[in-house]
Formats: structure tokens, C-alpha cells, sequence
């Protein structure tokens, strides 16, 4: 006898990156800082757990928004236009559930980006409109612009766009946002800051605008889950509602402490995105040496193919040797690799890999 809802199984859920329990393995697969968060996050939490864990977490967050506010001083940001939630996953759900359920019209999005996008259509019953992405792997603005926006319950996009890392200028973004005036424009930029530019600064003058962050990737707090999203007044005031009516308290204690430390250690942020970036130009190049086509990438991953290799076989070759990366079975997809950006002596055991292979 099935007692689930109708529906449930039609759905496909998102499939994470896989977590391997296996020792010594180099994981390029989830895109994952390899340094580890800031030292003041682990004294932060340390401090934190003596004490309160008794107590139900503040249900705004608002030291946390405040912190993440003055982070973003320089865009005009104030904690009234901060929502924070239990990783951007968790944002990006209350969003489309707050801002895109409106029937007959569809939601905009690429073909090829972040998976859980699709996810979240079918469980809150959105109906989209992908856009491909053009044979150079680039999103054209041009294909949304031409688009009727009544037609439209809103677009969201990626940017840097995810798998290919590749991302869209600034007034780009802004092109969206003047053109969709009646449909919230979301803007996920997980990995805006290994080299992107953020439409943060565009909030103040686009009602419309939702731009979403995580500390997951860029800060090192994968583990802590803690996301977080800018708009203005109005567009939060509709992400709350739908929090208050999903979970009340979705940060606990410690997370938010540590998310609040970590942002005030601007030093050490600067350092290892720096870092990362250097081993991610390093990287493409020894790859293109090797033979690889290598997009161009503002993320913290690169998104690579061989001419004469098939990325199935590169994948499972290097599973083999104790490297994980990602590889997608999917349409235009299952030739290329996504490789995400670790140390540079994890780079270099990752090339030592596909020397032996090639």
C-alpha cells in the first residue's frame, strides 16, 4: 500500500557530490576549499559550545546578517536586506518557492548549470524554460532578452555559471534585471569570488534582484552550512515568511558564530582565494600542455575535456589512483571532467594520475 503524497515519485531528486570514506584520496570532486576555515572560526566555536547549547539558536540570525551586512558596506547593504539560512541549498529553496510559484509562466534558467534548480521546479510545480547555452559553452543574454517578460515568472542563473566556471559581466546582469521589472531575477554567485564580479552592488537600484552566497566554498565552512541572500527589503520579508512557515531556527548556534567569525577574518579569506586562484591558472595550464580543452573559469573548479580520451574513462582511470573528481552522465556532458581546485601538491598528484593514464 503507498502512503506517500501523489507526485512523490516523479520526482528526481538532486545527487550530491560524492563524500568517499576512503583514506589517502585526493578529492577533487565537490568543490571544496582545501585550507580549512579561518583559525578564529575554530576559537569561535570553541567558545560557543561551553556554553548555550541548551537554548534555541536567535531565529534572526542578526549578529550573523549584521556581520554579513558590513561585509558588503560598500554596496549599501544593511542587515534588513540579509536572509540566512542552512546553506545557500536551503536559500535557493525558499526562494523559488517565494518568488517563482506563478502559474502560467515559466521559469527562465540554462540548460546546463546547477541541477538543484530543476529539482526545486518539480517540487514546488514551476514551470521552466531552459535556455541553451551556446556552442562555446557561454550563457547569452541575448536568448533571455529576446524572451516576452510578461511570459515570465522570473529567471535565475549562476554566475559564475556551474559545471563550466565560465561567468557573465556585470552589466550583463544588469540587462536582466532592467528587462524583467515584473519577475524576481535571481543571481546564485557560490563562486563569485575567485574572479567573478557580484550584482550585489546592483540591489540598491533593482527591486528585483536576489543575489545569493554561501560561505561553503570561498570561506571553508562547507561543513557548517551557511548561506545567505541580499535583496531588497521586500524580497526578504517574502524568503522569511517562507522560512517562519518551514523552520523558524535553521542556523544553529554554533554555525552562525562560526559563520560571524569567519567573515570578520577578511585577511584570511583574502589569502586563500588568492591562493586558489594561482593554483587554478597553474593548473589549466599544465592540463592544456597535456592536451585538455580548459574553459575559461572565475569558480574555484575547472571544466575540462580530452581529444582523445573519453571523460568516462578518465574519470574511472583516476578513481583508480586515488583521485576523485566529478564526472556527469549526461548530454554534453560525459566527455568532460569537473576538477575542483585543491593544494597545489594535490594538483600535482592529480597531473602524476593522468600522465600514468595518458
Amino acid at each position: 500500500m503507498n502512503f506517500c503524497s501523489d507526485g512523490l515519485q516523479a520526482l528526481e531528486p538532486y545527487i550530491p557530490g560524492e563524500q568517499p570514506q576512503v583514506a589517502d584520496l585526493v578529492k577533487l570532486n565537490t568543490n571544496e576549499n582545501p585550507y580549512g576555515p579561518s583559525p578564529q572560526v575554530i576559537a569561535a566555536i570553541a567558545q560557543a559550545a561551553q556554553q548555550g547549547l541548551q537554548l534555541y539558536p536567535d531565529p534572526l540570525s542578526l549578529r550573523l546578517r549584521q556581520a554579513i551586512a558590513q561585509h558588503h558596506a560598500s554596496a549599501g547593504i544593511d542587515a534588513a536586506q540579509v536572509f540566512v539560512g542552512n546553506g545557500s541549498d536551503e536559500v535557493l529553496g525558499h526562494a523559488f518557492r517565494a518568488l517563482f510559484v506563478r502559474p502560467g509562466r515559466k521559469l527562465l534558467m540554462p540548460d546546463i548549470s546547477y541541477s538543484f534548480y530543476k529539482v526545486y521546479c518539480q517540487l514546488h510545480g514551476i514551470e521552466m524554460q531552459q535556455v541553451p547555452l551556446r556552442e562555446d559553452w557561454r550563457i547569452a543574454v541575448e536568448d533571455y532578452l529576446a524572451i516576452d517578460p510578461a511570459s515570465c515568472a522570473g529567471v535565475v542563473l549562476a554566475n559564475p555559471n556551474a559545471p563550466t566556471g565560465m561567468a557573465l559581466p556585470l552589466q550583463d546582469i544588469e540587462r536582466l534585471a532592467a528587462h524583467f521589472t515584473q519577475s524576481a531575477v535571481l543571481i546564485d554567485e557560490a563562486y563569485v569570488d575567485f574572479g567573478a564580479q557580484s550584482a550585489v552592488q546592483l540591489v540598491a537600484r533593482y527591486p528585483n534582484l536576489l543575489v545569493v552566497h554561501t560561505l561553503s566554498k570561498s570561506w571553508a565552512l562547507a561543513g557548517l552550512r551557511v548561506g545567505f541572500a541580499m535583496a531588497q527589503a521586500p524580497l526578504i520579508e517574502a524568503l522569511v515568511r517562507v522560512k517562519d512557515s518551514f523552520n523558524s531556527y535553521p542556523l544553529g548556534r554554533l554555525a552562525q558564530v562560526g559563520a560571524q567569525a569567519a567573515l570578520q577574518d577578511w585577511a584570511y579569506y583574502r589569502d586563500c582565494t588568492a591562493r586558489i586562484v594561482a593554483t587554478r591558472q597553474a593548473l589549466a595550464q599544465a592540463l592544456q600542455q597535456r592536451g585538455f580543452e580548459v574553459l575559461p573559469s572565475c569558480a574555484n573548479f575547472l571544466f575540462v575535456r580530452h581529444r582523445q580520451h573519453a571523460g568516462a574513462q578518465l574519470y574511472a582511470g583516476l578513481r583508480e589512483r586515488q583521485v576523485l573528481v566529478r564526472h556527469f552522465d549526461k548530454p554534453r556532458l560525459g566527455e568532460h571532467l569537473r576538477i575542483s581546485i585543491g593544494t597545489p601538491e594535490q594538483s600535482q598528484a592529480l597531473l602524476a594520475a593522468l600522465d600514468a593514464l595518458l
